[in-house]
């Protein structure tokens, strides 16, 4: 059974960083997807980002130029580095692993609080 382990969340001003990290119990070129989702209080989880096995990259638009999703295939590891941090990213955050072969299986991390606020 895949396990993956989240950390890096916290309690940051507007404008700053963090970086959130996704550790998988396997190897990750067994996924198809990484990505991370976000739930904030009285809304739907929504996806922010996603890397691809290929390396190609998505992002929701609200993130977009702010937020980078990376991985580090050695440490079967994935990132979330998140610059110029608003209010409204506020939320707790999952990562998200996909494996599509003969059936669709999704794994997820157990969830970390990030905050914005002065």
């Amino acid at each position: 059974q895949v396990q993956l382990v989240e950390s890096g969340g916290g309690l940051v001003q507007p404008g700053g960083s963090l970086r959130l990290s996704c550790a998988a119990s396997g190897s990750i070129l067994t996924f198809n997807y990484m990505g991370w989702y976000r739930e904030a209080p009285g809304k739907e989880r929504e996806l922010v980002a996603r890397i691809t096995g290929g390396g190609s990259r998505n992002y929701v638009d609200s993130v977009r130029g702010r937020f980078t999703i990376s991985r580090d295939i050695a440490k079967n590891t994935w990132y979330l580095q998140m610059n110029s941090l608003k209010p409204e990213d506020t939320a707790v955050y999952y990562c998200n692993a996909r494996r599509e072969w003969q059936t669709i299986s999704d794994y997820w991390g157990q969830g970390t609080q990030v905050t914005v606020s002065s």
